[in-house]
């Protein structure tokens, strides 16, 4: 994919339009981002340039196309620059009264400018009338207005901060609320219901004024409403990165790993060095759950961009559970010397300090990420693990619980949650927690083996083995995704390696249930892993139908290692066909399938198995005292036929 010389052009002072428009209104990571986006488009060629129409005034400078707006602009340009001063300078109080000063406020809205409002209006927060006062709203340009109510969103959110307890603190209720909200979101409902027509249409607007009551209505738990201002933002303007940031915490959606890699690869085409697609390509091999090639994208980014600190927190999650120790002490030493008090750095040192096993460091590095931003989500989900560690299952619950309310469809919060219960042995609620984070990711086996084995714990061994069989099928989506977007080679192997641990789960379930067939086939299905993937194919077809079945309608494979990309480090993984040598899961099926062909009286069998047994370490004793059996059978029956 590539762009013609023209389009070129268009799309650099479109970009340059829109750094410029974002700045204006103090949306600095907004204009960051499309300013990183243009850095990284090739430059064009000279004569392109020259001949591109309108080069002598370049867009950047051109008025506003409405004439009304223009015209307000140009009246208000003293007041506004005052006003973005004093917003530069954080004193966002001061920069909203340039424009609409308490008095006003109150005359307008009908209320006090200080009135709070209902903390427990979560849900349905609704768009209040616009019913009040007769009196219209003050003729100030778009611009102005979208700059004076976002700094009293932004002064507001300040003062809730200042009002908060300590971090995890007895008093740290996470209840206290952004007292503008109510203001804000009284004054938009008031300007957008005085632009309506007759026929209920909306003039020409400039998509910021629909991003900030959007963002107001998502705070207050209205998310429809939102989602509906929030998509009129971004048609109106596409380039407010934080507009899109809004929807895609609204929104979910069926995964589509192969068609988003797709879009990256040919955005990479045209962005060739563009420090965030890299880390987008970075992510999705992380949430893919290819820990190795997610590694290899971000060592590039880091290359490129070495002051770079955004997103490394993922980079460190991602070296802990590769057990990457000097590459994540490199990455906390420079994240230190960059900033150290940017909740990325602090999330990176927490990291390094988790995998030192120094808990109670890395608690602290966690909690001076979120002093720094409460919204952080992983440093609360991270936390809560590391109070886990420490055998505190209250400040984990708390933890997972502060991660969930920042974003809802966090899988590992409510995964971290599942297992703080069964810890606490409290099953029926670790099960509801773990089915809420298989919804949330459907096709990750470790949440689905979380479900099974709780559902094994409770006694419902049907369930469970649905649930484990589910979690066998999973991970071939992240693997199918991974081939058909990254470009790799040849296809997919029919049968490859599954893990031992959950066919010994099936199988023991089985034979609760007294179905010893089944038992038997996933018993060898577990024995076969040890060879890998031709093992499988030679001896895991066995007595009963359900290894075979699983063979015949889905290709299984490898879970990469640390599959909720935050659990315990671990030194790479073997590959899909290398096999798992020989386990505990393996060894214990061993022993069942010797004592089944005791049972059945197949002493050959039974003797193989339990000298096997014996090589591996694992029950040694008990392995001998059943060769001893089986010898003393055979040595009986030989002298039985005679």
């Amino acid at each position: 994919m590539g762009l013609s010389p023209r389009d070129s052009v268009q799309l650099r002072e479109t970009l340059q339009i829109a750094v410029v428009k974002c700045s204006e209104r103090c949306l600095y990571q907004s204009a960051k981002w499309a300013a990183e986006i243009l850095d990284a488009l090739p430059e064009p060629d000279l004569d392109t340039m020259s001949d591109a129409p309108g080069n002598n005034v370049h867009p950047v400078f051109a008025p506003n196309p409405d004439p009304v707006e223009a015209d307000l602009e140009a009246q208000e340009l003293g007041r506004y620059l005052l006003a973005k001063s004093y917003f530069d300078c954080k004193e966002f109080e001061r920069c909203a009264t340039v424009f609409l000063p308490e008095p006003l406020l109150a005359s307008l809205l009908g209320t006090n400018p200080n009135e709070v409002a209902n903390p427990k209006g979560k849900g349905k927060a609704k768009a209040i009338s616009a019913s009040s006062p007769e009196n219209s709203l003050p003729a100030i340009s778009q611009k102005s207005m979208f700059l004076a109510l976002y700094a009293k969103v932004i002064a507001g959110e300040k003062h809730k901060d200042e009002d908060t307890e300590m971090i995890m603190g007895p008093q740290d209720s996470g209840s206290v609320i952004n007292k503008q909200l109510v203001i804000v979101s009284r004054f938009l409902t008031k300007w957008f219901a005085q632009r309506k027509d007759d026929d209920g249409d909306y003039p020409a607007s400039q998509g910021f004024l629909e991003y900030l009551y959007g963002m107001v209505l998502a705070k207050e738990k209205n998310d429809n409403l939102a989602l509906d201002y929030l998509m009129q933002s971004v048609h109106l303007f596409p380039w407010n990165w934080g507009a899109w940031l809004e929807i895609t915490n609204l929104v979910s959606r069926a995964e589509q790993g192969p068609e988003l890699a797709s879009s990256l690869n040919d955005l990479l085409g045209i962005f060739p060095t563009s420090s965030f697609l890299m880390t987008c390509k970075a992510l999705l091999c992380y949430h893919s759950k290819d820990l190795f090639a997610a590694e290899q994208e971000f060592n590039k980014v880091l290359a490129l961009h070495p002051q770079r600190l955004d997103s490394l927190d993922h980079y460190s999650n991602i070296l802990y559970v590769l057990n990457r120790r000097p590459k994540l002490a490199f990455l906390a030493h420079l994240c230190s010397n960059i900033d150290k008090f940017r909740p990325e750095s602090c999330v990176v040192i927490g990291n390094y300090y988790s995998l030192l096993s120094l808990h109670e460091k890395a608690v602290q590095y966690f909690r001076r990420a979120l002093t720094l931003d409460r919204s952080c989500l992983s440093a609360w989900t991270l936390m809560g693990h590391e109070y886990v560690e420490l055998k505190n299952t209250h400040a984990a619950i708390e933890s997972y619980r502060r991660a969930v309310d920042v974003n809802r469809r966090d899988y590992r919060a409510w995964y971290g949650l599942g297992q703080t219960y069964e810890v606490l042995e409290m099953h029926a609620y670790a099960l509801w927690y773990y089915k809420k984070a298989a919804g949330l990711r459907p096709w990750d086996s470790k949440m689905w083996q979380a479900v099974g084995s709780c559902l094994q714990k409770m006694g419902r061994d049907r369930d469970g083995i649905k649930a484990l069989k589910r979690a066998l099928l999973a991970d071939s989506y992240y693997d199918t995704t991974a081939a058909s977007s990254f470009g790799s080679a040849g296809p997919v192997d029919r049968m490859s390696q599954m893990d031992p641990e959950v066919l010994l789960q099936i199988a023991t379930m089985y034979d609760r249930l007294d179905e010893v067939d089944e038992a038997k086939a996933y018993m060898e299905l577990c024995l076969a892993q040890e060879e890998g993937a031709a093992g499988a194919e030679d001896g895991g077809g066995g007595g009963g139908s359900g290894g075979l079945s699983l063979g015949d309608s889905i290709a299984i494979h490898n879970d990469a290692p640390g599959s909720d990309g935050e659990g315990n480090g671990a030194d790479g993984a073997a590959g899909p066909d290398s096999g798992t040598g020989v386990t505990f899961a393996t060894s214990k099926a061993r022993m069942w399938l010797a004592r089944h062909a005791m049972r059945a009286d197949d002493f050959d069998t039974a003797n193989r198995l339990a000298m096997e047994l014996c090589q591996d370490g694992i029950e040694v004793e008990e392995a001998k005292a059943l060769m001893r059996e089986a010898r003393s059978r055979m040595e009986l029956a030989d002298m039985v036929e005679r």
